[in-house]
């Protein structure tokens, strides 16, 4: 049977067999998106464990600025390299089990911080800051459900859809830490600390018991879990495009090896791992800076994050339509800008014009970034974003405390503006690589006009390349390796 006669016969099959399977298949891809994108919301809310009332435990612990900033940045720790391990897993598995893993994690993190405030809190926390961090750590690891929830959305969709998906999925989950930032304060302040943080306990318990109840994997993984494998056209009968790798070192290989998940990397740190940065930072650059109140400082960290959060919606759909060639460009020159502009300032007003400069164009970069994904690792989705958006999350890790360093060196409180500088080293070089992925995509698409082709019949090959030969059966490869494939032919146009 030739390639063509199999190519019909299986379009023939699929629709047959998908009417049996469709019946096996529960849940939707609405369902999918909203259910993970309020798991990850709870999750997220983690950032934001301690930064709005580090100013307070600063005082209280006599800590210096280089350890506040680290207590700020705790949760960031775990929530930025569990992404990967945890990223991976859902290509294997699906979302479900990572997710309600790392929700675990989360509720015992605030948990145990509870118990701690209730016991020891507020005369009788010296000595107890390496135990805060670990809690810290802990209440971090929902966090890491962003890589878990990008894997299944985009595998619920379809690649065109993508776009949208993924922008509602990360802009509303990401509302979540300025969500926390601004209303944690006035909780407090109202309530009392034990009610505050018993109030995030609760509704971290009811999100997650809601996400167990009515969330299902994409087809694939419900398939898998009844035992069969699925072909991509009996896949796509049943609405899922993309097919995940069938091992845990498949997923996280294809991944690795992918030049341009490294670019992405670069590129997440400066957008996603500055604004984590900044959550976290805000708070104590606000009170520091300009003397003002935790509540005051909450609402413009609050304000802050939904707009760089909100803006990823509309980011994620237009990166559907338009190139990303000058946005890349643009996104990057708008953070340096307001970098650039709350560096040198002493006014309030200019610096909160600086600090939404910033946050709008780390906003549409989020957006941009997991479009890319899908087309550059479309089999390893959710590893490609476990790298991307773990090692890109670590930035809320490494900055705040090298900004408080600065703030040690410089002296406050000159030193909480002078440290924003950073961000204009991280975007020069970013800026680099987007001149390194314009060469390398033109490069690509004038391979693409050559007379001579190599086909590789392999089906990692046939799923790496975007490319797409004008004989109708295939995927061209177009790297040299290829050429040596034992099952590669050469296709002369």
């Amino acid at each position: 049977m030739n390639a063509h006669s199999g190519k019909r016969q299986g379009a023939r099959l699929a629709p047959e067999l998908s009417v049996a399977l469709r019946d096996r298949i529960r849940g939707s891809k609405q369902q999918a998106l909203w259910l993970a994108t309020m798991a990850f919301f709870g999750g997220f809310a983690g950032v934001a464990i301690f930064g709005p009332l580090v100013p307070r435990f600063q005082e209280l612990m006599g800590l210096s600025p280089l350890q506040a900033g680290t207590l700020a940045a705790a949760a960031n720790l775990t929530g930025s390299l569990l992404r990967i391990p945890f990223g991976a897993w859902a290509d294997r598995a699906g979302g479900r089990r990572p997710f309600l893993t790392l929700l675990g994690l989360t509720l015992t993190g605030v948990g145990g911080l509870l118990w701690l405030l209730r016991t020891h809190y507020p005369d009788r926390l010296a000595g107890l800051y390496p135990v805060l961090l670990l809690l810290g750590a802990l209440a971090g690891c929902g966090i890491a459900t962003f890589s878990v929830g990008i894997g299944q959305v985009s595998y619920w969709f379809a690649r065109r859809e993508q776009g949208g998906a993924l922008g509602v999925f990360a802009g509303l989950g990401n509302l979540a830490p300025g969500i926390s930032s601004g209303l944690l304060p006035v909780a407090v302040a109202s309530l009392g600390i034990l009610a505050g943080y018993g109030l995030w306990f609760g509704a971290l318990a009811a999100i997650t018991a809601v996400y167990a109840l009515a969330i299902y994997d994409a087809p694939s993984f419900q398939v898998r879990a009844q035992g069969r494998e699925l072909n991509p056209d009996e896949l796509a009968a049943l609405g899922q495009e993309l097919a995940p790798a069938a091992t845990f070192s498949a997923s996280m290989g294809i991944a690795v090896w992918e030049a341009a998940t490294w670019v992405l990397v670069s590129f997440y740190f400066t957008s996603f791992g500055g604004f984590l940065a900044l959550v976290v930072w805000l708070p104590s650059y606000w009170h520091a800076m300009y003397n003002l109140s935790l509540i005051q400082a909450g609402l413009l960290t609050l304000v802050f994050a939904e707009v760089t959060s909100l803006v990823r919606v509309p980011a994620g759909l237009l990166a559907d339509r338009l190139s990303i060639r000058y946005a890349l460009q643009g996104n990057f020159a708008l953070i340096g800008a307001g970098a650039l502009t709350v560096a040198v300032s002493q006014s309030l007003a200019l610096s909160v014009a600086g600090i939404l400069m910033m946050g709008l164009g780390m906003g549409l970069q989020n957006g941009i970034v997991f479009k890319l994904l899908p087309q550059y690792v479309p089999e390893a989705v959710g590893s490609a974003a476990g790298l991307v958006g773990g090692l890109g999350a670590f930035g809320g890790f490494l900055i705040p405390p090298a900004m408080g360093a600065l703030v040690q060196v410089l002296g406050a409180p000159l030193g909480y503006a002078r440290g924003f500088a950073l961000f204009e080293f991280l975007v020069a070089f970013d800026l680099l690589l987007v001149w390194w992925l314009v060469e390398r995509s033109q490069g690509r698409a004038a391979i693409a006009h050559v007379p001579v082709r190599f086909l590789c019949l392999s089906p990692t090959c046939e799923l790496r390349e975007q490319a797409r030969s004008q004989v109708p059966i295939k995927f061209v490869c177009l790297r040299p390796a290829c050429r040596s494939h034992p099952n590669t032919q050469s296709l002369k146009r």
